[in-house]
């Protein structure tokens, strides 16, 4: 209890600094000073992108100096790696510290328990599809999903096939844009990918909460039924 309690209340607490810290001139100053690191800074920016998403801060500024600094297929490349390598860090982090905890609080609970049936049983549909919808909340899922029964490379590998179009989007407007500072103020091209991305990802995001219903309901009555046998 003492580890959850410390591990949980770190992350916690780095995000809610996070919301009166400067995070997004922070990372902006350090991509300028990546930008001198010649080979070495994709190794640097992936390294901090890795942190960011372990400690829940925001890092779409990353993803788009990635395509400015380096340009898409390099700039893809890093932030695929960096996100998926930090998604499977939160992931393991919220398993390995609290998941036992977890479990035991919603043994007595069945549609806790049949939620976390369905995520175990169609892991990676479900995993898939929440990371191609922005509006799920990456670096929470992260966490979420560790205290599911989705195994870890279901999980990983839905993970990075999920995430590389919005990945690929967000890289390639950054390499569009004309300096840090248009990164800055959100002055990036205007892409009809963009709508189509949104759009697809509200879809997406309906889909997925009908998805896990069905099946979460499904894994509930089979439950019912064993126990009733």
């Amino acid at each position: 209890m003492g580890r959850i309690f410390i591990a949980l209340g770190l992350v916690g607490t780095v995000a809610a600094l996070s919301l009166f810290l400067p995070v997004r001139d922070i990372f902006l100053s350090f991509l300028e000073q990546v930008r001198a690191l010649g080979i070495w800074g994709p190794v640097l920016l992936g390294a901090v992108y890795i942190a960011a998403t372990v400690f829940m801060l925001p890092g779409t500024i990353l993803g788009l100096g990635a395509g400015f600094l380096f340009g898409v297929i390099p700039g893809v490349i890093t932030i695929s790696v960096a996100s998926t390598l930090g998604a499977g860090a939160a992931f393991l982090m919220g398993r390995f510290l609290a998941r036992d905890w977890v479990a035991e609080k919603v043994a007595s609970m069945p549609r806790f328990a049949a939620l976390d049936a369905a995520v175990a049983r169609e892991g990676f549909k479900i995993v898939f599809l929440t990371r191609l919808s922005p509006l799920f909340p990456f670096n929470l899922l992260n966490y979420a999903y560790g205290l599911t029964g989705v195994p870890f490379t279901q999980y990983f590998f839905a993970s990075w096939i999920g995430m590389l179009p919005g990945t690929i989007l967000y890289v390639y407007l950054g390499s569009a844009a004309h300096s840090l500072a248009a990164l800055a103020a959100g002055d990036t091209p205007k892409s009809p990918l963009e709508q189509v991305f949104f759009w697809g990802g509200l879809v997406l995001a309906l889909a997925v909460v009908v998805f896990v219903t069905k099946v979460a309901r499904k894994a509930l009555h089979d439950s019912t039924e064993r126990a009733k046998s």
